[in-house]
């Protein structure tokens, strides 16, 4: 590992890399704040994807990315002197000084619970009306539920035990099932999402993150999926082609690998 110099002399030499592209590539020339964002997003997303993958490699490559796009939105802001990339570090250590009472000043928090409703507490003395309008509003909605349940868990608004939220899941499902029935398509979307909100709510409380546990099963089907394209192929056979029976052999061939 490197020592807190050679990292300092690292970040400058990114730093200066950025001057000289700012100032000489056309490409980066004409980039702004909008024109980066939908990229930051993929970086983003591929720097999720190399965590659940625990590739330690791709993983540092990916936050090199995300590195790149903050110090590209720090050049941009201080060439309107808006701000810089001193100004960002700054701010945000002050913020987190400023939220972590329990480290720089005296207040107690044994625990992550207690932290974390410190956190939101702070943040409305800091003058936010809700302790929701942190949940950006362009998150994908199975995180956004996540995020939402946390916030207000943190103020205190929650079930108290596992069984109870399980209760609500199976609540929700007889009432999905009653709007099937009733054969009303908005009705059914809206039952449909109460069950939805009410698994994540249950997945927070037996420790599971609802984003990464789904995302674990899409790559476990795209894998199964895969192998029983690979069969086909060999077999010489559109899978258009093959029965439900035939398939089935080799996607419980596939799980057994």
């Amino acid at each position: 590992m490197n020592n807190r110099q050679t990292q300092l002399n690292s970040i400058n030499r990114l730093l200066n890399i950025m001057d000289d592209l700012r100032a000489g590539c056309p490409w980066d020339k004409k980039q702004t704040f909008e024109s980066l964002r939908h990229l930051t997003i993929e970086e983003t997303y591929e720097l999720g994807d190399a965590i659940l993958d625990n590739d330690l490699l791709e993983i540092k490559k990916e936050l090199g990315d995300l590195l790149l796009h903050i110090v590209f939105y720090a050049k941009i802001g201080s060439e309107s002197e808006a701000f810089d990339i001193g100004d960002v570090a700054e701010s945000i250590s002050e913020k987190l000084i400023h939220r972590h009472p329990h480290i720089y000043g005296n207040v107690d928090a044994a625990d992550e619970e207690t932290v974390k409703a410190n956190w939101e507490q702070l943040k409305l003395k800091e003058g936010k009306k809700s302790v929701l309008e942190g949940v950006p509003k362009s998150l994908p909605a199975l995180v956004k539920a996540s995020r939402i349940q946390d916030k207000v868990r943190a103020v205190g608004f929650d079930w108290e035990e596992p069984h109870q939220v399980l209760d609500k899941v199976v609540e929700e499902l007889n009432e999905l099932r009653v709007e099937l029935k009733n054969a009303n398509k908005d009705t059914i979307e809206a039952e449909f999402g109460d069950v939805l909100f009410s698994m994540i709510n249950y997945a927070r409380f037996i420790g599971v993150n609802p984003e990464d546990a789904l995302e674990r099963t899409n790559k476990k089907f795209i894998k199964r999926f895969q192998y029983l394209e690979q069969k086909a192929k060999e077999l010489g056979k559109k899978l258009s082609e093959m029965t439900l029976a035939e398939m089935d052999v080799y996607w419980e061939e596939s799980k057994k690998r």
